[in-house]
């Protein structure tokens, strides 16, 4: 008798969005299902995910993400997905509300921070409310992480 598979212990990241922490500061996350095909699952599982041009939209009092490239399934053959289809988000009334109202407040947008895999197999994407960065502060950040870096290699003892 086979031995069933047990799903990989603890969350497994597949894709995660690092220019969007650079461009904007991100104020709050959610946690959303993303409803899928079959072939858009095996490829999530398999890392072929972009999230660098992608970003959630409310409409219909629903949301959906928007714009996320999931690369087509190699033995997908004839039954294979649109790369760049629109996603549906999974997530309660009260959530989609506050995302709504944090979308149209000004200068705030929803963006997708990263895409995993949870201990139960199912794909999630990790949604931020996010406000734009300005040049200035995309400075200070960058200054700050560089002094925080020689601060470490200085106690570190490696001059």
């Amino acid at each position: 008798m086979a031995k069933d598979k047990e799903p990989a212990r603890g969350a497994r990241t597949v894709a995660t969005n690092r220019k969007a922490r650079h461009e904007y500061f991100i104020e709050e996350t959610y946690e959303a299902g993303i409803v899928l095909t079959g072939t858009e699952i095996k490829s999530v599982r398999a890392g072929k995910v972009s999230l660098q041009e992608g970003f959630v939209l409310i409409k219909g009092g629903e949301a959906w993400l928007l714009n996320v490239n999931i690369a087509q399934y190699e033995q997908g053959n004839r039954f294979n997905h649109e790369e760049r289809r629109d996603r549906k988000l999974l997530l309660n009334r009260r959530e989609i509300n506050a995302l709504h109202e944090a979308a149209t407040r000004r200068g705030y947008t929803l963006v997708p921070l990263r895409v995993y895999i949870n201990e139960r197999g199912r794909a999630k994407v990790e949604v931020g409310v996010a406000r734009g960065k300005q040049l200035h502060d995309k400075r200070d950040t960058i200054a700050k992480r560089e002094s925080e870096r020689n601060l470490r290699r200085v106690l570190k003892g490696d001059w």
